[in-house]
């Protein structure tokens, strides 16, 4: 198996991690498209084409179909109003350029007023399979792709929603669980099989391959409440990955009131990512040979 560990970012999921405030209380600043280096096009370029070539198959047709009407290319980093241009039209998000991470309550705000945070840097060469924090390439080829789609446009405009409650009853790290579990790290079923459609997958060159053709981790039937009281791992590929019958089960959680979900994670014991429950409905029972081999990973 793969040593290299998925291009995702690290937690706190939407908080600072170090960076600095920009002067814009929304944290919003220029994308600075024509800043951009030939060096940096090149990057994206690589990404780009590597990604492109490794999806078909392994990426629900979601994914493929919002690809395919966006205008995304390898010659060039995207313009982000371009971008929020095509997407306004379909779904009515756009894109906004972001430092990196920006604090939850800016994120949340966002997501709920269909606006997309998108970092506006990308990746140095050496960081091809990994970095701390979300570049343009994780969150515009990660991200915008599923925004097309009308299901996850209107579930994480209720998941920015959501989000403020969730602070206001300090339970954040159980909503964190959901978005990292569908939209960072979700599967799907498909009629020709199991799909991905998570970002965190999507822009990962290695997470792409490991989630669904590793007998490493456990495919287990999405259940919200179970997903709430689930860690993850926030530096190395997921033990556990939970799977949708469809895209339209997003519909029914964005109409979810989570609070007593909340109440039931809250008092029920937190499980372990690669923990198995004797009333999972277990897809692929996996046999962890990747993670018995890494040790010291931690998980939140």
């Amino acid at each position: 198996m793969p040593v290299t560990v998925p291009s995702a970012p690290t937690p706190p999921l939407h908080g600072l991690a170090g960076t600095a405030a920009p002067t814009q209380a929304d944290w919003t600043i220029p994308q600075q498209w024509t800043a951009y280096t030939a060096a940096e096009h090149a990057t994206w370029r690589l990404l780009f084409e590597r990604q492109t070539r490794l999806l078909p198959g392994r990426a629900c047709d979601a994914f493929l179909d919002g690809m395919q009407q966006l205008p995304l290319a390898p010659d060039q980093i995207p313009d982000f109003e371009q971008l929020s241009d095509v997407l306004s039209a379909r779904t009515g998000w756009q894109v906004v350029a972001v430092p990196g991470l920006i604090p939850d309550d800016v994120f949340f705000d966002h997501l709920a007023h269909r606006r997309f945070p998108a970092g506006n840097f990308i990746r140095l060469p050496h960081q091809l399979d990994y970095l701390e924090e979300p570049d343009v390439f994780h969150d515009i080829f990660g991200h915008v792709p599923m925004l097309m789609n009308p299901v996850m446009a209107d579930f994480i405009q209720a998941y920015g929603e959501a989000g403020a409650r969730a602070q206001q009853r300090g339970c954040l790290p159980q909503l964190a669980r959901v978005y990292w579990y569908t939209v960072e790290f979700g599967l799907v079923e498909q009629a020709d099989g199991l799909r991905l459609y998570g970002a965190g997958i999507a822009s990962s060159h290695t997470e792409s391959r490991f989630c669904l053709e590793s007998p490493s981790p456990h495919h287990v039937r999405f259940d919200l409440a179970r997903v709430m009281r689930t860690r993850y791992r926030i530096d190395d590929f997921q033990e556990i990955y939970f799977v949708l019958r469809d895209l339209d089960e997003l519909l029914n959680l964005a109409a979810v009131d989570f609070s007593p979900f909340y109440d039931r994670a809250t008092r029920a014991p937190e499980l372990d990512p690669g923990e198995l429950l004797p009333d999972d409905a277990v897809r692929q029972r996996g046999d962890s040979s990747y993670h018995r081999n890494r040790v010291g990973k931690a998980a939140v």
